[in-house]
Parts: C-alpha cells; structure tokens; sequence
C-alpha cells in the first residue's frame, strides 16, 4: 500500500498504555499524528487509545511486546497494511529491577531480562521498522534513554548521578545510547534523523513514582525530537536543557 507523502503522520510509541509513553503518544496525537499505542497488554492498550479517542486523538492499538519477536512482526504488518508507511518511531518501552543494589550482588539474569527489554527489544523494533520509516518523507526515530546512561555524568564523583547504583538499568541506556548512534550514522544522508533522549526524573512505575517530574513534563524532549525540522539534528543525546554529555 503506498500513501501519499503529503498524508497523515504516522506514529508508533512503544509502552505507550501509562506514564511517559502515553503522554508521548497523548502529545503527538495533539498535532495531528495518527499514533499506535505500542502496548505489551492489549486490554490496556485499548483502555488508553479510548481515553485519548474521547479526547478527540486518532489513535489506535497494537498489541507489541519488545521482547517477542511475533508481536514485533505483526505490527509491522499491521502498520504496513493500513499506512503502508512510518513516519515517527519512539522506543519508550523500559523497565528497570535492582535500584540501589550493588553490582557485586545483581544476578546476572535479571541484567539479561532488563537488556531484553531496554536494548534487544529496541534493536529488533527498528530494525523491522526501517523499511516502513525509509518510506516516510521525513522519519524521526527517538530513544528513550536517561541521564543514568550518560558516562560522562555518571562517572564524576561529584556529580548525583554517581550515587545511583543500577548496573542492569544504567549501562543498558549507555548501550542503547551507543546503538542510537549506530542507527543515525547508518542513515546520515537521508531524511531519516535518530536522537536519544533523558525525561529527566519522572514518577512513574519504574520508579515507584518517587520522581518530582510528571509524565507529561517528561515527555515533551520526545515530542520535540519526534516533530524536528528538516534542520534538526541527528545523532545527538538531549533533555530539555539541551544536550546530554554521552
């Protein structure tokens, strides 16, 4: 199915039923995009996209865990079919499990089950997206990331973030930092730009909510490297301020 280039923007949002990623979703769905609600449950996905249709959105959802690639496969479909194109992509979906354990303690499969999610789940994602966002006359892609992956701040004693200990949580975002920039320079040359981005500190579910952020402060860096301009950057790591040391 092919769509015309001056069509309806198309976006997909992963984790997208709660927190950040509905506000993403939520702030897309405000200027005009069709969004798909990426959600691993699809009775709360439908829950979400009926909260955001009554607010006059055109959404829809797509049942889409990250960390199956059948659900990753049939939303490709799914999308292909209907719109036969991409134009926004939005890795949120995340999850976190040993804040403040020290990383001479954290078994090693709950580091293999948060890098499922975190960095294998966003690899597969954009991988099977590529040639619908290669169709997009202007594709963004952006990554959820968080400060908590910047080495550079990470790394300086002086600096809060040292004291946070989460060796599964923090260096998966290093990681997926680094593969943002692989993805980027892999499409430098084309319409198709690839950012991270830091939310800052949200309360949200991953954090027991303890975060002095709310979701919808925090997603608007994603919405803002989601609507860039032909000018914007690509390859970069930003939060509200600017940019983020990697």
């Amino acid at each position: 199915m092919t769509t015309p280039a001056n069509a309806t923007r198309i976006a997909l949002v992963t984790g997208a039923n709660k927190g950040i990623g509905y506000e993403i979703a939520r702030g897309l769905a405000k200027q005009g995009m069709t969004v798909i609600l990426g959600c691993r449950d699809q009775g709360r996905g439908e829950q979400a996209a009926a909260r955001l249709t009554k607010e006059g959105h055109e959404v829809r959802p797509v049942t889409l865990d990250v960390t199956r690639p059948e659900t990753i496969a049939s939303a490709a479909s799914e999308i292909d079919s209907s719109y036969g194109k991409l134009d926004v992509l939005v890795n949120n979906a995340g999850i976190a499990m040993e804040w403040q354990s020290k990383p001479s303690n954290v078994p090693l499969a709950s580091v293999r089950q948060v890098y499922e999610t975190n960095l294998f789940g966003v690899i597969a994602l954009t991988q099977a997206m590529v040639p619908l966002l290669l169709r997009s006359p202007a594709a963004r892609v952006v990554n959820v990331s968080s400060s908590l992956g910047s080495l550079c701040l990470t790394s300086d004693p002086n600096s809060e973030l040292s004291k946070f200990l989460a060796l599964a949580y923090n260096s998966s975002k290093s990681a997926l930092n680094a593969v943002t920039v692989q993805f980027a320079n892999e499409f430098r040359g084309t319409s198709m730009k690839v950012n991270a981005v830091c939310p800052g500190y949200v309360a949200t579910d991953l954090n027991n909510n303890s975060g002095p952020r709310t979701p919808e402060q925090g997603a608007q860096i994603a919405i803002r490297m989601a609507t860039l301009p032909e000018d914007g950057p690509t390859c970069g790591y930003f939060d509200d301020n600017g940019r983020v040391p990697w």
